[in-house]
């Protein structure tokens, strides 16, 4: 299972490696390589659930991974990662919602991990909620409140300053869709003050 997983990682990396040095477009080699992995996958698989959940984070990792390496524009990659999601699950409606959640934990989640700027981030990953949200049937403010959901509870792991730069790009970035921003969890001690 380990060597599934890290084999799909790989995969995504070299795909979007490939396609930039080519000479392609960031967003779309993203959303091509993303979605033609997910759709393959889920489908000689049938994977659902968790597996599924797994998978998009293989892949969302795998495209951060290739983008990094690449030097790439990490909110470029990270808008064509929710869209290439979404085309590959073909979830819409409240399994979408999910999806775009989970997409966004594992963006921000891989983007620390490899030093990436979180702003850049979490406003592709807004650009990529807002552009998918009417062909998955959801409405912008609720594609926005998923990304802000998924993004600042992997923000809560990394610390005060990642939540407040998420936080603040994801309300800089919604272009007029109205966000509802939860507290998350931060994991920093708490020092008393005896």
């Amino acid at each position: 299972m380990k060597t599934e997983h890290a084999g799909m990682i790989e995969s995504v990396k070299d795909g979007i490696v490939a396609a930039v040095k080519g000479g392609g477009d960031i967003v779309q080699a993203t959303v091509d390589t993303v979605s033609n992995t997910l759709s393959t996958s889920l489908k000689d698989a049938g994977k659902v659930g968790s597996s599924a959940t797994a998978a998009i984070g293989d892949v969302a990792g795998g495209a951060i991974q290739g983008a990094a390496h690449v030097g790439a524009h990490l909110g470029h990659a990270s808008k064509g990662i929710v869209i290439g999601v979404l085309r590959g699950t073909k979830h819409v409606g409240s399994a979408a919602m999910d999806t775009i959640g989970h997409t966004a934990e594992a963006v921000i989640q891989h983007t620390a991990a490899v030093g990436g700027k979180l702003e850049h981030a979490s406003t592709g990953l807004v650009e990529g909620a807002i552009h998918s949200a009417k062909g998955v049937g959801v409405n912008a403010e609720d594609a926005v409140s998923a990304v802000a959901d998924g993004a600042l509870k992997a923000a809560g792991e990394v610390g005060s300053t990642a939540v407040e730069t998420v936080r603040n790009a994801v309300t800089k970035t919604a272009h007029g869709a109205k966000v509802v921003l939860k507290q998350p969890k931060v994991a920093e001690p708490v020092t008393s003050s005896h």
